[in-house]
C-alpha cells in the first residue's frame, strides 16, 4: 500500500492524499470499459442533448490571475451553474436517462423502433404518463430526474436522506416531483428507493451502480460525459492535470473516461477529492477494491457525502485515475469565498459548496511540497476543474459567502 502523504493542522489546507498504487497511464482502454463508456454511446448522447430546448455549452473560464498567483502556468474552471436552468452539470445525466428509459419502454409497447423525437415531442404520452421513475439524491440528480420527468411526459418520485436540505427538497417539488425523506444518510435512501420502486412497479433513474443495477446508470454517466468533451474542445491545448469531487464517481467516471479515450497514454493525471467523512474513494484506494465509509457521512459538500462507490465507476477510476484526496469542508468555503471574490483579471464565479473540492484539492496540494511533487505540480502544470454546481441552495450560499454559516 502506499503511504499516505497529509497535511493535518485544523485549518483549511488540511488533506489527506494517497496515490492510486493501480494507476497505469499507459493501460489501455479495454473492452470492458468500451461497453460502460463509447465513443458511439457518447455520440448518441450529445446529439440527442442538443436536440434539446435551451440546449447551449456551459462557460470554461480561463482564471490567469489565479493561476499566477498559485504558480502554474493555466487553470481553467468548467462553470456549470447554467446548465438548462437546473443550476449543476446533473441536468446532463439524470434527464438523459429519463428519456432513453422512456424510448426504451414505449418501444416495448408498441413493437418497434421509436424515434427519440417523438419522445421530446410527447407523441406517446399515452404510455409515458402511466410510467413513474424515482431515485436517490442529495439534491442535484434529483432535480434532473424531476425535470426529464416533467419535460418528457412521466411521473416521478424522489428520496432523499435526511440532512438534505429543505431548499434543496423545494427545488425538486418545483419540477411536480413527489418528494420523500427518509431515515439515515445517502446509501441509505439509495436502498429504500430501490425497494420502494420494486414493490410499485417503478423505474429507478440512479447515478450510481450496483449488482443488478447496472444499464440505466452508462446512460447518466454518457450524459455526464458531454460536459466533458466540452470542455476539452474549448482547449487550446490539453491540461496536464485534472483535479474532480468525486461522489460515487459517475462524473469522475465519466470525465476520465472522455480524457481516456481521446489521449491514450497521454491523459492527463487525474486526482479524485472527496469530503474527509465519506472519502471513500481514498479509502478504496488505500484498500485496493471499492471499501464503504459508514455513518451519517456529514459535511457541507452534501452532493459528495457517499459512502460506497458506484460499482462501473470502479471499473473505470481502478486503473485510469492517479490518486484520492479527502479535504474538510473550511477548504471548499475558501474556495468558495475565492471564486466570489477573485484576483483582479479573473471572473466572479459562483460556486455551490459540492462545485469545489477538485479545485480545492488542488490549491492544497500546491500548498504541500510532497503532494505537489507526488502529482507532478509544478509550474508547467495545466489544471482543469469542473464546477459542477452553483448555488443550487441560494440561501445556504449568501450565508457561506457572507461568513454566517456555521
Amino acid at each position: 500500500m502506499t503511504p499516505d502523504i497529509s497535511r493535518a493542522e485544523g485549518s483549511a489546507d488540511d488533506f489527506t492524499l494517497t496515490i492510486n498504487a493501480a494507476a497505469d497511464r499507459a493501460a489501455p482502454w479495454t473492452a470492458r470499459q468500451d461497453e460502460i463508456l463509447s465513443d458511439t454511446a457518447f455520440d448518441t448522447a450529445r446529439a440527442t442533448i442538443a436536440s434539446w430546448p435551451g440546449y447551449g455549452e456551459t462557460p470554461l473560464h480561463a482564471l490567469p490571475a489565479r493561476a499566477a498567483d498559485l504558480g502554474i502556468a493555466a487553470l481553467h474552471y468548467k462553470d456549470e451553474a447554467g446548465r438548462f436552468g437546473l443550476g449543476s452539470f446533473k441536468a446532463l445525466g439524470g434527464a438523459y436517462a429519463v428519456i432513453r428509459l422512456l424510448q426504451k419502454q414505449v418501444e416495448t409497447a408498441l413493437g418497434y423502433p421509436v424515434p427519440m423525437a417523438e419522445i421530446v415531442s410527447g407523441a406517446h404520452e399515452e404510455i409515458t404518463s402511466q410510467l413513474t421513475v424515482c431515485c436517490a439524491t442529495d439534491g442535484n440528480h434529483g432535480r434532473s430526474v424531476a425535470w426529464g420527468a416533467q419535460s418528457f411526459g412521466c411521473k416521478c418520485v424522489i428520496f432523499i436522506h435526511a440532512t438534505v436540505s429543505e431548499g434543496r427538497k423545494s427545488a425538486i417539488e418545483a419540477y411536480g416531483a413527489e418528494v420523500r425523506r427518509t431515515a439515515g444518510n445517502y446509501d441509505d435512501s439509495v436502498r429504500e428507493a430501490q425497494e420502494t420502486s420494486a414493490r410499485e412497479g417503478w423505474f429507478v433513474v440512479s447515478d450510481t451502480s450496483y449488482p443488478g443495477y447496472l444499464e440505466v446508470p452508462k446512460d447518466v454517466m454518457q450524459g455526464y460525459e458531454l460536459m466533458a468533451a466540452e470542455a476539452f474542445d474549448a482547449l487550446a491545448e490539453p491540461p496536464t492535470h485534472i483535479f474532480l469531487q468525486t461522489g460515487v464517481g459517475g462524473m469522475a467516471a465519466a470525465v476520465t473516461a472522455q480524457a481516456k479515450r481521446r489521449w491514450g497514454a497521454e491523459r492527463p493525471m487525474i486526482v479524485l477529492a472527496d469530503p474527509d467523512l465519506s472519502a471513500c474513494w481514498l479509502e478504496s484506494y488505500r484498500a485496493g477494491k471499492p471499501a464503504i465509509i459508514e455513518g451519517d457521512l456529514d459535511t457541507l459538500m452534501a452532493g459528495l457525502a457517499c459512502g460506497e462507490v458506484s460499482a462501473l465507476a470502479w471499473e473505470i477510476l481502478e486503473t485510469h485515475a492517479d490518486g484520492a484526496m479527502a479535504l474538510p469542508d473550511s477548504s471548499a468555503i475558501r474556495e468558495m469565498r475565492n471564486l466570489a471574490a477573485p484576483p483582479a483579471g479573473d471572473p466572479s464565479i459562483v460556486a455551490g459548496e459540492s462545485a469545489v473540492a477538485g479545485l480545492s484539492g488542488l490549491i492544497n496540494a500546491l500548498k504541500h511540497g510532497n503532494a505537489a511533487n507526488a502529482l507532478g505540480l509544478d509550474e508547467d502544470t495545466r489544471a482543469l476543474v469542473f464546477g459542477t454546481e452553483g448555488a443550487t441552495d441560494p440561501a445556504l450560499y449568501r450565508e457561506i459567502i457572507q461568513g454566517s454559516a456555521a
